[in-house]
């Protein structure tokens, strides 16, 4: 997962070089000492969890002000689980601030099972991040496309031989609510026109869905392979106060419409029978006042 957010981030950071700072409707106002509460819920296929995570506003050696974040309280499928000592020590660094581009944390003494919640926060916090960067979406309706394009990789060398996605970025403002100082945000990842992903064999061309494919994964299982290819997009949506800029409320749906192949050989060649595998993430988060 953290080997997927890499190209991404470095791309922002370059991004961040290039466009100006001027987004006053999504501004964060920070203020030092300042603490805030999530609970996040997440649905990943059959595995259903919650848990919280508790946040301080600090400045860093620059000056820039930062949320520092502490995970706790996790239930998996209704029961209480105990984490790591190391995975409560864990902090969790975000900012909003226009002029700190999002970081990859260090998350080699987490525990597995908090990787992902780690990284979903992160999505809205880098997705919120951009949109504001932008300068451009100040009114209901307004639209920006960012192209990124450049292939993702979560692969680990052993287990998954090959994964890799390719995104970009389709911004909205879907509404501004003066009254309860409350703005809307949908932030759509979706497959470019012409996805950046390798795909080795010939059959993994064919799209499975609408687009052209822009997600694969590969596993090896037992000295053969499992082959997957589709189309995978998110949408991040996301309730902003427009009184501090503070995410109150957001939601992440990540479907992936695949199809996939046991395959006896590294070209994947030599592979069965097409088979539909279509996966589902959910995930919520909510401010705890």
């Amino acid at each position: 997962m953290i080997t997927r957010l890499a190209p991404l981030l470095f791309a922002m950071s370059a991004l961040a070089q290039d466009v100006p700072a001027d987004h006053a409707l999504l501004n964060r106002h920070y203020h030092e000492g300042e603490t805030l509460t999530y609970r996040m819920k997440g649905t990943n296929e059959r595995w259903q969890y919650e848990i919280q995570a508790a946040g301080l506003v600090k400045k860093d050696q620059s000056g820039k002000y930062t949320e520092e974040y502490a995970w706790s309280k996790l239930m998996s499928g209704g029961a209480a689980m105990p984490l790591s000592a190391a995975s409560l020590q864990f902090r969790q660094i975000l900012s909003l601030d226009p002029e700190k581009p999002p970081a990859i944390p260090d998350l080699s003494k987490v525990q597995p099972l908090l990787i992902g919640p780690i990284t979903d926060l992160m999505t809205f916090y880098v997705d919120l991040w951009l949109a504001a960067r932008t300068g451009k979406l100040s009114h209901p309706g307004d639209h920006v496309y960012q192209k990124m394009g450049i292939p993702a990789s979560w692969a680990d060398g052993s287990y998954v031989v090959l994964g890799e996605d390719s995104i970009d970025f389709d911004m909205t403002l879907t509404g501004v609510d003066r009254q309860n100082q409350v703005a809307t945000l949908l932030v759509k990842h979706v497959p470019p026109e012409q996805p950046a992903v390798h795909l080795p064999a010939d059959w993994m061309r064919e799209p499975v869905a609408d687009t052209k494919n822009n997600w694969v994964d590969v596993q090896k299982r037992d000295g053969k392979f499992v082959a997957a290819v589709g189309k995978e997009t998110f949408d991040v949506r996301m309730k902003v106060s427009l009184a501090d800029g503070k995410i109150l409320s957001g939601t992440i749906e990540n479907p992936v419409k695949a199809k996939e192949r046991d395959c006896e050989d590294a070209g994947f060649t030599k592979c069965g029978e097409p088979r539909a595998h279509d996966i589902l993430r959910r995930i919520e988060i909510a401010m705890e006042r």
